[in-house]
């Protein structure tokens, strides 16, 4: 049999759990949740000011040893959010006492890291470290409405939307603040992985990170991690705790999905071959900036720049200008007679949107100084997490661009994003694009979660009369250009391609 330590997330106490400790009890398993110092409802000594991370990491120890002692059953250990946190921590002190980690719709924390860092939202980063340094030692619980900007609360019933906020506490600030401290000791050890595909996170997502080379997930593609998904929001133990408790259990078996490691045989989707045959010309390459020149060009020509998404690892390789999908557009562009122009652009996080701009701004002007390049006649081409990147053009396009295209973009913050900057809201700048004509290639087959984003901007688009074009690949996934190689795939860049050339050769 085993033992459950629940630990909970942020603002929360143990009374998130007990829903899903009734199923998983009623299933024979034993269950405790943690009382974190602090949370729950308890009171904060000095204001929270003597409660840190450490803390909480002996919160937990006391009830691993608690139960190590009584109990000869399993100790599964479970953290959600910044649980994982003071999970993680006590489970470096006491691996010989844990058969295996959950982390529950949570980050991967490293050693030295505070908690703090993996809040996404920058507002909330800012908002914590402006009560730190007034001297606050505790960070307000959210308003009923505001518990979005923690994680997704879009399938949450209002009865437990109500719960969530009124066992609600304070956070005190050191137990975000102060740094995990990591021996690796619990390193080896089995770990399942919890994704809610609701709040943004899945396993494809995963996949593609890890085939990316982001190197805090390819620890992870190993046998001893798994994972699986629920299709919930950010608090499962109160929107779904009975599929909550049968995932537990099956975690706890030892279930669950592995991710598969880099296969050299094999490439990833991202580095499959393009769906068209099109040999075109070599690049030239110039820092960051790749150009495919049409042969035997004569005089300046048009150009279109294609513009890579992400977030991507800063050590992923090949860079996104030599992936197949991006280098087989620009050389179908050149062979059509306009200059191809790739770029590696610094999105490496959610948070990079505002240098990736500016990296895109100063390649674009670089390629419109190049006296092959006709200034007056280019199109910018988005793809994926390069959506936000579109609303700087959209905004206030200038008089040389021809033509906005995007595929399968993603246009609006994904729920586990937090907020972006205002001046990256396609939906809003829509209003202010004119005449300009954008063209969106949308796969059928994409994630709720970014379909979702691209149906807002098409609604705000169609309100203002924007000049829009949709291409709909019925039966295309994201990146459909190297993993659907259908005719259907094929008809839809042909279509794109078209539609962009004859607009700027209008």
């Amino acid at each position: 049999m085993t033992a459950f330590i629940l630990v909970s997330g942020v603002f929360t106490g143990p009374q998130v759990w007990d829903d899903t400790a009734a199923r998983l009890t009623s299933a024979g398993a034993e269950v405790h949740a943690v009382a974190l110092t602090g949370l729950g409802g308890g009171t904060c000594p000095s204001a929270g000011t003597d409660i840190d991370l450490e803390t909480h990491v002996a919160d937990v120890l006391a009830v691993i040893d608690a139960v190590a002692q009584v109990s000869g059953e399993e100790i599964v250990l479970v953290g959600h959010d910044y649980g994982i946190h003071p999970a993680l921590g006590a489970a470096d002190r006491r691996a010989g006492s844990i058969a295996r980690i959950v982390y529950l719709d949570s980050g991967l924390p490293q050693d030295g890291v505070p908690a703090l860092a993996a809040v996404a939202d920058q507002g909330l980063r800012e908002e914590a470290l402006r009560a730190a340094e007034g001297g606050g030692g505790l960070l307000p619980p959210p308003a009923r409405d505001a518990w979005r900007l923690w994680g997704s609360t879009a399938d949450l019933p209002d009865a437990a939307l109500d719960r969530l906020t009124a066992f609600a506490s304070p956070q005190p600030l050191g137990t975000l603040l102060q740094p995990l401290r990591l021996t690796g000791a619990a390193a080896e050890l089995p770990m399942a992985g919890v994704l809610c595909t609701g709040n943004g996170s899945s396993i494809a997502v995963l996949q593609a990170r890890a085939d990316l080379g982001e190197p805090s997930l390819q620890a992870l593609t190993g046998p001893r991690v798994a994972f699986f998904e629920l299709p919930t929001g950010h608090w499962p133990m109160l929107s779904g705790p009975t599929a909550l408790a049968v995932t537990l259990l099956k975690a706890a078996a030892g279930e669950g999905h592995r991710l598969t490691p880099v296969n050299t045989e094999r490439p990833p989707a991202h580095l499959q071959p393009f769906l068209l045959d099109v040999p075109g010309p070599p690049r030239e390459r110039t820092d960051n900036i790749d150009l495919y020149l049409p042969p035997a060009a004569r005089g300046p020509r048009p150009a279109v720049v294609f513009i890579h998404g992400g977030p991507v690892p800063a050590g992923a390789r090949p860079t996104p200008r030599d992936w197949p999908a991006l280098t087989g557009y620009a050389r179908y562009a050149a062979g059509q007679g306009v200059v191809g122009v790739t770029l590696d652009h610094r999105l490496h996080a959610v948070t990079d949107y505002e240098r990736a701009a500016a990296d895109v701004a100063d390649a674009v002007e670089r390629v419109r100084s190049d006296v092959r390049v006709d200034a007056d006649r280019v199109a910018l081409w988005f793809f994926s997490g390069s959506g936000p990147l579109t609303a700087d053009w959209m905004g206030k396009p200038p008089p040389w661009l021809r033509c906005l295209a995007a595929d399968y973009p993603i246009m609006a913050p994904l729920p586990n994003w937090g907020r972006l900057d205002s001046r990256f809201h396609p939906a809003d700048a829509v209003a202010h694009a004119g005449s300009l004509p954008l063209v969106l290639v949308r796969a059928g087959l994409e994630t709720a979660e970014i379909a979702a984003t691209v149906e807002e901007f098409l609604t705000a688009a169609d309100r203002c009369g924007a000049d829009v074009e949709v291409i709909d690949v019925p039966n295309g996934h994201h990146g459909f250009e190297t993993v659907d190689r259908t005719d259907e795939s094929r008809d839809a860049v042909h279509r794109a391609m078209g539609t962009v050339l004859r607009h700027l050769t209008a």
